[in-house]
């Protein structure tokens, strides 16, 4: 929704700088506010969209700081006692081949294969071998899982989640 406002706004305003200074050369009298603040307008907007991710962002525990995602994102946490696990590789693989539906879901995959650097989110969650959490955005953790889930399986947890149904919701009033 963003990337559409942000075209049609970026489209109308070069056409409303050229409008004004038409305006400004039949009248006479220069306003070079108004071109300077369509300028403006234009860098924000060019500023905005490349501020947006570009996929699914996959961070590692050990770089992370939970507290920043919480009432922003949803958490996937996937640890493992090493980073050849297969079943850490699987579970990755499997976020990777729904990366987009899990972008819709507000979701930041958070990975740790390395406890030996105890982490702090390794330290909350204590795991044993393998797991797969997820931390809903009011930073509670909802679901907790010792295997490897699917793509499918992980969206249809998030989707019972009551934060996400608001969401869908508050996107869809007709669902009332």
């Amino acid at each position: 929704m963003k990337s559409i406002f942000a075209l049609v706004f970026a489209m109308v305003f070069p056409a409303g700088a050229l409008a004004s200074e038409q305006g400004e050369m039949l009248a006479g009298t220069p306003a070079p506010d108004l071109v300077e603040e369509a300028a403006a307008d234009e860098k924000d907007l060019a500023g905005a969209n490349e501020a947006e991710p570009e996929g699914l962002l996959f961070v590692d525990a050990r770089e992370a700081d939970v507290r920043e995602y919480i009432w922003v994102n949803r958490i996937i946490v996937i640890m493992a006692d090493t980073p050849d696990d297969p079943q850490f590789t699987r579970q990755l693989d499997a976020i990777r081949d729904r990366e987009d539906e899990f972008i819709a879901r507000d979701a930041v995959v958070i990975f740790d294969a390395h406890p030996e650097d105890r982490s702090p989110l390794r330290q909350v969650m204590r795991p044993r071998g393998f797991m797969t959490a997820i931390i809903d955005k009011d930073g509670e953790v909802k679901a907790r899982r010792p295997g490897v889930r699917t793509g499918r399986e992980l969206m249809a947890m998030i989707d019972r989640f009551p934060t996400r149904r608001q969401e869908i919701l508050e996107r869809l009033p007709s669902g009332r």
